[in-house]
């Protein structure tokens, strides 16, 4: 049976609208560019894995003294946008673990999506929440965040044992009970990172998480035997190639075994970056954009 001009008509518009639909449901998860001409033109000097893996030149004196006003302390004016300020509070969260001090930059209900930064060792929510240091990169992660219906958190993390991994696992539920449904990118930092590795123990969070970025953190050896290698949550590591703290060829070994297994993961890697540079250097618009179109 032949179909009609009318039915082929009903048909293609359909087809249309489903299209559309799903672009659409693409785009609302995709983070538009902010700044990208600053924080996103650093040259890819190595890459193998379809991209997967990137080694990204890093030059202290271009990276740190010619894009700061004060060195390591005050970036450049045209780095930041201070308007997002205005959506920025100091808050305490009443958790099941008791009560948590974070900054939230954001939508409190019905984020699109959200962001929680983990500190290292003497950090808390005020690091994540400095406008002007590690050259203006948490002002980026809070635009990108506020401009696309987001949120994003810096909680004080209180210890990174196992009592610091259950008050943020509380912390991820909170966040996905005020917005149901949407991904939350957990992200940690050097120390830290032992609480992310800790959270991929406890399914519960893992299944309220979009994805997990690890910058000049620890690495975990026993990590294939977590709730998120279960569920193959995406990883995006970023190390310093002259990290002192955590060797970066140990971070580098853990993502060959599992990008080799098919696991979604990424590495970037700042050539002659130090501890500090992925807190510098990462590309947010970049992580949060693969971590959401993986999960």
């Amino acid at each position: 049976m032949q179909m009609s001009t009318v039915h082929f008509r009903s048909a293609a518009l359909i087809l249309l609208l489903l299209a559309c639909m799903v672009t659409g449901e693409t785009r609302a998860e995709t983070l538009a560019p902010f700044k990208d001409d600053l924080f996103s033109s650093s040259a890819i000097i190595e890459s193998r894995d379809g991209g997967d893996f990137e080694v990204v030149d890093y030059q202290e004196l271009r990276d740190i003294n010619g894009r700061d006003q004060i060195p390591e302390r005050r970036v450049k004016s045209r780095y930041v946008d201070l308007a997002v300020k205005r959506q920025q509070v100091n808050e305490t969260l009443v958790l099941p673990t008791g009560p948590l001090d974070v900054t939230r930059v954001g939508a409190a209900q019905n984020a699109a999506f959200s962001v929680i930064f983990i500190h290292g060792r003497g950090g808390d929510r005020r690091l994540g929440a400095n406008d002007y240091s590690f050259g203006g990169n948490f002002n980026r992660l809070k635009n990108l965040a506020v401009r696309n219906g987001g949120a994003y958190y810096a909680p004080s993390v209180p210890s990174f044992d196992a009592a610091g991994v259950a008050v943020v696992s509380a912390l991820i539920g909170d966040i996905a009970a005020r917005s149901p449904g949407r991904p939350i990118v957990l992200a940690c930092a050097s120390m830290g990172s032992f609480v992310c590795w800790g959270v991929t123990r406890d399914a519960a969070a893992v299944e309220k998480l979009g994805g997990m970025a690890i910058l000049g953190g620890a690495t975990d050896p026993d990590f294939a035997g977590s709730a998120a290698y279960k569920r193959k949550l995406p990883i995006a590591f970023t190390h310093g190639s002259r990290d002192s703290v955590y060797a970066a060829a140990d971070q580098i070994a853990l993502y060959d075994r599992l990008h080799k297994s098919g696991y979604p993961a990424r590495f970037t890697l700042f050539e002659t970056g130090s501890h500090g540079t992925p807190v510098r250097m990462s590309d947010w618009r970049q992580i949060i954009n693969w971590l959401l179109q993986k999960r």
